[in-house]
This record gives C-alpha cells, structure tokens and sequence, in this order.
C-alpha cells in the first residue's frame, strides 16, 4: 500500500509542489489507520480516521488533484491493504497465544495512551482541511496550472436601481424664458416627471508586484456627462450606453507614501459641494499621510489634472484648461474610536474663464473658451459680443480658485451607532470685477456671488453595507452662483448647479449583507434669479435599492 500510494501521490508532487505538505499528512494518517493495530477501545477513533482519510481523497478528486479512477484504485487497494494488515495481525496474536505464557491481568491502575490522541486528530484534521481549501479552492493558479496574474485580479461591482420623481414649482419660469437669461438649455422647468434609473458598474483591481495596483471600471451613463452614470429605462433606447471611468496605476510607494495617476477615483477629504460623488479624476495625484501615534495623523494631497486639451493653432488661441490642487489636514481619533477630521484645500482652475472673439467672424480664436460641458448656475457672457452674423457661444464670465474648508466629527461613544457632523464651506477668491470688466468688455458685471456651504448630521451607522444597519440623515446646503464650477457639483441637488439653496432630508436602512435601501429628499429654490423671473424651484425623491459585490 506504501509503494502505491506514494507512487500515485508522486505524479502530482512535480505539478503541485504547494499541496505536497497536505498530500504528507494525508499518508501518514492513511497509514496510521492501515498499519496500526486497532484496540477495542481506539476502533471508533480510527473508523473516524479512516472516513476523515476517504473524505480528503474525495476533496482531491473534487479539486481536480486526483482523476476519479486514480482514487478508486487508491482506496481499493488501500481497503485489500488493510484486510491483509488485519489477516496478519490475526495470525501473530494466534501464534503469541501459543507459545507465550499466560498474561497476567492488567491492573486497573495502568494507563495506556492511543496511538494518535484525539486532540492531535482533529488538529489534525482541521488544519489538513484549512490548507487544502486555501491551496486548492482560493488558488486558481496552483491548482490548475494557470498563470500566476489570475490569483492577482481582484473583481468589484454595483448595481443601484432607482425610483426618481421630479417636481417643479408652479411658478417656475417657462424654459424658453429661463434659457434666455441663464444661457443654458434646459428642456423642462415646470413638468412633473417621473423616471426609473439604472447605474451599473464593474471593475477589477489587479496587483502588479508589492508595492503598485493598476485598476479599470465600465459605468453606465452618458459619454459627455461626467458626473451622472445613471440610465434612464426605457425599452426605446434598445441598448444602455457604456463607458470606461476608472483606469489607473495607483503605487504605495511607502506606508505613507502614495501616487496614482490615469482616471482614478476622488483624492480629496471632501463633501458633494465641489464634487460630485461620481466624478472621476484625470491626471496625478500624491498623498503623504503620516501618523504621529495612535491617536492624531496628518495627511496632504497634490494633484494635477487636465479638464480640457485644446490644439492650439494660428487661428485657435485658447490654452488648455487645468485644475491644480492641494489639500493639507489633520486627524484626531479618541480610545473608543470617535475621530475629528480637519482638512483644507486650494483648487486653481487654469483657463476655464472665456476669453472675447472681439470683432473676429466664426470660427474665432477663443472659441475653445466655450465650457465642454456645465449644467447651470454660473455667470456666463457671449463670447461674440451679441453679434447675430457670428452666432451666440456663451464662456464663464468669473475665473475660478476655490479655497475650502472640511471638517467632520464622528461620535462613536454609543458604537456601532454614531452621530457625524459635517461641515463643509467654500470661497470663490477668483472672482475680481475689475479684471472681468477688463478681459470681457462687459459694462454690467454681474452681482458678486461667490460663497457656498453645507451642513450635514447623520444619526446610525456610518455604513448599510449589512442587513439591519440603519442611518438617518438631514443637510442644509447653500451654493451661489459664482463659488465652484456648476460642471462638478453634485447632479442631484437642484438636478446640479448652483445659485440653488434648500435642504436635504434621508434614510438607509440595511436589508441584508451587501443590499441597502437608500430613500432621500431634496429641495432646492434659487437664490439669486436673473432676468426678474420667478425662482426656479425644484423639489426630488429619490428612491436606491443598492448592491454592492
């Protein structure tokens, strides 16, 4: 039996030298239940043994290790092995009988220890089948032979479906009359709706080596909207549009030390006041985050990013738009793990402000000034002075460097409910009226408006991802028409921009592991409306089944 279970084992020792350890362990307590004699009173322990032995073999099949035929000839012969073991034993005994004297009784004082004590048995056990489902089943590489980059991919995904009602206030201007005085195209200011809405993503992280990751996601949504991947369901639109967020190089350089670059995910300690949660960031980004002890840390971010590469040429003279970011803040975390969390930050937008075309017929040279993409809110001028023969192209009117302030505290005295204060303000200190006057030729420059801010509680636990977790949450957030891009803000308040205040009022509650209800209250009115129109109003319930995997 010794010869052909090692003769059978060692045709899978060369292809899987990482189970060897197991395939040891398995013939030795194979062995041990052939080859020792059985007492009366170890006979239940080694039939133990011996189904524990059948079982792992049935596992090694299972895990493609042994082919089903090889494991019926190795437990067929191990059962004959064991008969013939049993025969000779037998007949030693009869032998012994005869020629030996007669055996004293054994005196009820003597101790006799078993072969292999039960507490090393299921030691034993335990740890044969911890090893074999961490280098069988978790390791796709070691046991089929495949590439070792398999076993480095690491998948992640959503799905949220989502009820959403829209409601206008009744004197909400007409959209022919709030276009004209916001420059903006907006197809519906005044009629209820109602949608359901989809967001889809996946995505896989993948370990280079030890210290760098690389990472790529798909999202639903559309191509030219950078901060909404929803879906709007309809069977008319035949096929969801698709597209690629996420593609980094992310390397840890140090404990401390980060830098990731590509289109990675948001690096700032920030709220959906500047940004929305679902803006994805182009460009290079360093974090240092010391930590001093176990109760306060630090941490800093730098950043570059390119919002907008223009061609220059002789007849295009527009630059091409930037952001350059810094962030520096402070982190204190108390023994039962309540935390303050500081942070400031400086975003300089670099030729995002239009430039006038002056007297120049289309195409004109700063025509590139004109935003790709912005949804309403900000200050704008027509860039071809109102010349009918060139058209109308509207461009920012305010240049735009926002300092922000964050901060958040985070009582967990009652873990694991806890209560989150957030806060969250911003200044505009781009804006200069003289410098508009002057670069834009406009005799009215508008009203300075350049202050934003936010206030959130929340009352439960910081996440919903398992199933009775709650959360309850209520916000008042105030943006004017001039304090951050209306391009990057949140899309859901006031369905995005800014020149919008009002409150926000929710509720997640966890309906199992991973799935979560999220309902929540928005209700924004202008601050500031242009043209004398009525304020634009604008009230949404949204309701999320969210997943996560």
């Amino acid at each position: 039996m010794r010869n052909f279970f090692e003769y059978e084992m060692g045709l899978h020792m060369e292809k899987l030298p990482q189970i060897k350890p197991i395939i040891v362990a398995i013939a030795a307590l194979h062995l041990g239940t052939v080859g020792a004699p059985a007492y009366a009173g170890e006979r239940e322990s080694l039939e133990q043994l011996r189904a524990t032995t059948v079982n792992l073999v049935n596992l090694l099949v299972q895990e493609g290790v042994l082919s089903k035929g090889k494991a019926d000839d190795l437990l067929k012969q191990a059962t004959q092995d064991a008969e013939k073991a049993k025969e000779k034993d037998a007949a030693e005994a009869a032998a012994n009988v005869a020629v030996a004297p007669a055996i004293p009784p054994v005196d009820d004082k003597t101790v006799r220890v078993q072969y292999v004590p039960e507490i090393v048995k299921k030691e034993m056990r335990d740890e044969i089948r911890k090893e074999v489902m961490a280098k069988l089943n978790y390791k796709a590489g070691e046991r089929l032979g495949l590439p070792d980059w398999i076993d480095r991919i690491v998948w992640e995904g959503d799905l949220r479906l989502r009820y959403q009602n829209d409601r206008f206030g009744d004197t909400n201007p007409l959209p022919i009359n709030y276009n004209i005085n916001n420059n903006t195209d907006l197809n519906n200011t005044t009629e209820d709706r109602d949608r359901t809405r989809l967001r889809a993503r996946i995505g896989a992280k993948i370990k280079v080596n030890d210290w760098m990751t690389g990472g790529i996601r798909l999202t639903t949504g559309g191509l030219n909207d950078p901060i909404s991947p929803n879906q709007t369901q309809e069977a008319s639109s035949a096929k969801y549009t698709v597209g690629l967020d996420r593609a980094y190089l992310n390397a840890q350089v140090t404990p401390w030390l980060n830098v990731v670059g590509g289109r990675f995910a948001n690096p700032w300690f920030s709220t959906d006041l500047v940004w929305d949660p679902d803006l994805a960031f182009d460009g290079i980004a360093t974090s240092v985050t010391p930590k001093f002890n176990d109760r306060w840390s630090a941490f800093a971010t730098l950043g570059a990013f390119p919002l907008d590469e223009i061609e220059g040429s002789d007849t295009n003279k527009a630059k091409n738009k930037w952001m350059y970011g810094s962030q520096v803040g402070i982190k204190w975390t108390s023994p039962n793990q309540s935390s303050v969390k500081l942070g400031v930050a400086l975003y300089e937008f670099d030729n995002v402000e239009g430039q006038t075309n002056g007297l120049i017929v289309n195409p004109g040279p700063f025509d590139a000034t004109v935003p790709a993409y912005r949804t309403k809110g900000n200050s704008t001028f027509d860039i071809n002075n109102n010349q009918v023969l060139n058209g109308e192209l509207f461009a920012l009117t305010s240049k735009f460097r926002e300092l922000n302030f964050t901060g958040q505290v985070d009582l967990a005295t009652f873990d694991p409910v806890h209560l989150i204060l957030t806060g969250d303000y911003v200044k505009n200190i781009g804006f200069d009226s003289q410098e508009i006057a002057k670069r834009t030729g406009l005799l009215t420059i508008p009203q300075k408006q350049t202050d934003a801010y936010q206030l959130k509680l929340a009352i439960g636990m910081p996440t919903t991802y398992k199933a009775n977790d709650w959360q309850a949450f209520a916000a008042y957030k105030r943006l004017e028409a001039d304090s951050v891009l209306d391009a990057y803000t949140d899309s859901d308040f006031f369905l995005g921009g800014t020149n919008a205040k009002g409150w926000i009022v929710g509720a997640s509650y966890g309906v199992d592991k991973n799935a979560w209800l999220t309902a929540r209250w928005f209700s924004a009115d202008e601050i500031a409306p242009r043209g004398g129109l009525a304020p634009l109003s604008i009230d949404v319930l949204m309701v999320d089944l969210n997943t996560k995997f």
